[in-house]
């Protein structure tokens, strides 16, 4: 699970409304780019390579009911998007991404999402539910451990340049040897008779 969460607990703020809704189409281009802001390359070197469009809109046509949005006075505060994985005998719930705007911070944003979304997966059949961070995000570490989540475990990511491998090498060679063999030919004209 990808995330940018930097509150343990949620501060108290009696004025900010916050209101959990379905994500829809015109939220698509404003969730990305929040999560373009949250998921950088600095904080999240590997997180950041799969955060693109095609993932927001990937959920949101695969999975709508789990897409889900907090605003406040028409502000996006944060979204949560996430899966069901059916298995042979379990049903999953996945938390895949939450993000909230710097701006809602510590007010409370992450924990309406989140419950919102475990209550929906509640009623859809889920008897487990999953999220994964970077184990050096501590704030998010901790926040899913407050909500609930445990069984922590390090996951291990690995990576490899493919631009150095040596059958990229070889079919870079057989493609720009296929491109110097080939002539383009002008078609001829058909002869006049």
């Amino acid at each position: 699970m990808n995330d940018n969460l930097h509150a343990e607990d949620p501060k108290p703020d009696d004025s900010l409304a916050i209101a959990v809704r379905d994500m829809d189409i015109n939220d698509l281009a404003p969730v990305y780019h929040l999560g373009e802001m949250l998921f950088t390359s600095d904080l999240y070197p590997f997180i950041y390579r799969t955060w693109d469009q095609w993932e927001v809109i990937g959920l949101y046509n695969t999975d709508p009911e789990y897409c889900l949005v907090a605003e406040s006075d028409g502000k996006l505060a944060g979204f949560v998007l996430g899966t069901i994985i059916n298995k042979a005998t379990w049903t999953y719930g996945y938390i895949l991404w939450l993000g909230v705007n710097p701006e809602f911070q510590r007010r409370g944003v992450a924990d309406n999402l989140v419950d919102r979304l475990v209550e929906r997966m509640i009623d859809d059949g889920a008897r487990f539910m999953m999220a994964d961070t970077d184990p050096e995000n501590l704030p998010a570490v901790k926040f899913f451990t407050r909500k609930g989540f445990n069984n922590v475990r390090r996951h291990v990511f690995l990576s490899m340049n493919l631009s150095k491998h040596e059958y990229y090498g070889k079919l870079i060679a057989y493609e720009r040897e296929k491109a110097d063999r080939a002539v383009w030919k002008r078609p001829r004209r058909p002869s006049k008779t």
